[in-house]
């Protein structure tokens, strides 16, 4: 399978002829799902879905790094990265 990266715009067509809707219904679900998953997993949340996958966040330790401009050790901050683990059935669809 060749993969092709699809902007907004091109996923809003996608769920709008898959789901039989308008581009405005279409737009809607996909703003609501990912301003609802960023709020949620800002607070602290994960949220696992079935099939689809699960988002979560980490916490990342502090540490010493080099800066690539001039070679100066730096120190990186700790912080939180979120996290996204696949599903089985979107592993499934990635490998059928």
């Amino acid at each position: 399978i060749t993969s092709k990266l699809m902007n907004k715009q091109e996923f809003i067509t996608h769920i709008a002829n898959q789901h039989d809707c308008t581009k405005v219904e279409a737009e809607k679900a996909i703003d609501m799902f990912t301003s609802s998953v960023i709020d949620a997993v800002g607070q602290g949340n994960e949220i696992s879905l079935i099939g689809f996958g699960r988002f979560s966040t980490t916490k990342i330790a502090a540490r010493g790094g080099r800066n690539p401009r001039s070679g100066e050790a730096i120190q990186i901050k700790a912080y939180t990265q979120p996290k996204f683990k696949a599903g089985q059935k979107l592993k499934d669809a990635c490998n059928s």
